[in-house]
């Protein structure tokens, strides 16, 4: 392959609101170096970190222009020296790129790419990345969940929250879900919550509570931390963790909450994951889409152009419903 090839992709100039999101037709395909591998990308899914790096209110910013983008799945176009665990052709999805996913070819190291099965479709494989690799990370890295414990799961119906509900089942824990929709309800019961509660209800807390006979919920998923992360404290068990998985500002709390159950509130990044905590998470997570548990669920997708859109509804819509995906 030529190295002046031509591609379409996402490209962001300066940081700011969804419009800076530019489509170019006129980006150079990337070139796969040692231990690197160049896929064709046929879908991408769409983070809320990703509106926040563009935003330029991340913590870590790219250095601009940038194509955004980490969760691919596609078609192995070719591998650089080194390069023995895929081949051209493979059906693969990776939790991580090099040059973005928001594009039609991507440079990804060889150590992010994991094969697809062929039981999921490309939007499938876009949908595992980020959100189950991170729901792992929170449950059995962080939380050291065991089974038998019980779980809850706050904003189990958007991508992290869904890789969440499955893997939780699949670990043996009595796992709750919350959601915003009733539509999110029952996505939420059909991906492995044993309960579900709708979080906009007033007391939902407190019937969360009385379904563990009032001794509380040993671990706390939580996606906005902003907004519920004093509740959580007061819904643990004693010994009870919070993983903050996600939040868009900041909270005040009581930290007695915290003193009178010995509870911890543990932070969760995907960035600061070993290369052996990914390949383990990546052999159970294989396991399981062997096994079948593990079935993403695509929400709403976009053309490569509609990219800006995406962007606007990931934060904007009332209530998720499964992983966010852009198409090339």
């Amino acid at each position: 392959m030529s190295g002046s090839r031509l591609m379409r992709a996402i490209r962001v100039s300066e940081f700011g609101a969804p419009s800076v999101l530019r489509l170019r037709s006129d980006v150079t395909v990337p070139q796969p170096g040692r231990t690197q591998v160049l896929i064709r990308v046929h879908a991408c899914g769409v983070n809320p970190v990703e509106t926040y790096i563009r935003a330029g209110t991340y913590a870590r910013k790219p250095t601009l222009p940038y194509t955004p983008g980490s969760d691919v799945a596609g078609v192995v176009e070719s591998v650089g020296e080194g390069v023995t665990a895929v081949k051209a052709g493979d059906r693969v999805f990776t939790t991580a790129t090099e040059t973005g996913g928001y594009a039609e070819y991507t440079v990804v190291a060889g150590d992010s790419v994991y094969k697809l099965p062929d039981a999921l479709d490309f939007t499938q494989g876009a949908a595992i990345g980020i959100p189950y690799f991170t729901a792992y990370r929170a449950l059995i890295h962080k939380a050291h969940a065991k089974a038998g414990e019980t779980v809850l799961i706050h904003g189990a119906s958007g991508g992290v929250g869904i890789a969440a509900c499955q893997l939780s089942r699949a670990l043996g824990l009595q796992v709750f879900g919350t959601a915003g929709t009733p539509e999110g309800m029952k996505l939420v019961l059909n991906n492995g919550a044993h309960l579900a509660f709708n979080h906009r209800q007033e007391e939902y807390t407190d019937k969360i509570t009385e379904a563990t006979k009032g001794r509380g919920v040993d671990v706390i998923v939580e996606m906005l931390s902003n907004v519920n992360l004093s509740k959580d404290l007061q819904m643990l068990a004693y010994g009870g963790r919070v993983m903050v998985v996600g939040s868009r500002g900041s909270i005040e709390i009581n930290p007695r909450d915290t003193m009178i159950k010995e509870s911890s509130i543990v932070g969760v990044a995907l960035f600061f994951a070993t290369p052996e905590e990914l390949k383990e998470c990546g052999a159970l997570l294989y396991a399981g889409m062997e096994a079948g548990w593990l079935r993403p669920v695509v929400g709403s997708q976009y053309p490569l152009e509609k990219a800006a859109q995406a962007h606007h509804d990931i934060i904007e819509s009332p209530g998720a419903a499964g992983k966010m995906v852009l198409t090339m």
